[in-house]
């Protein structure tokens, strides 16, 4: 479940709400162990989701980058996963 969740800093364009909701809903459902919770349980799953989202929102929001770092381009990051991914999910090769 954590594997979806993306690093959100240094990005251009910032994360958005959305990736930031996401990425809580994630850390929520880890940390419950349930993708679903009980009609009983649904409103403090929802005030978890939210309370970790605004806490995410106000560390990205407050963070400095320094001056050699330069914002992170999401195509690239993204390219750099489907590489990994696909070399960690490669077939072996048959030996002859």
């Amino acid at each position: 479940m954590c594997r979806n969740i993306r690093p959100l800093f240094n990005f251009e364009p910032p994360a958005t709400h959305e990736e930031i909701h996401a990425a809580a809903l994630q850390f929520v459902r880890k940390v419950s162990g349930t993708t679903r919770p009980s009609k009983r349980n649904e409103a403090a799953f929802d005030r978890a989701v939210e309370a970790i989202a605004a806490s995410v929102h106000e560390l990205l929001h407050s963070m400095e980058v320094t001056h050699h770092h330069h914002a992170r381009n999401r195509e690239e990051e993204a390219a750099k996963a489907r590489a990994r991914s696909a070399a960690r999910f490669a077939r072996p090769t048959a030996a002859s």
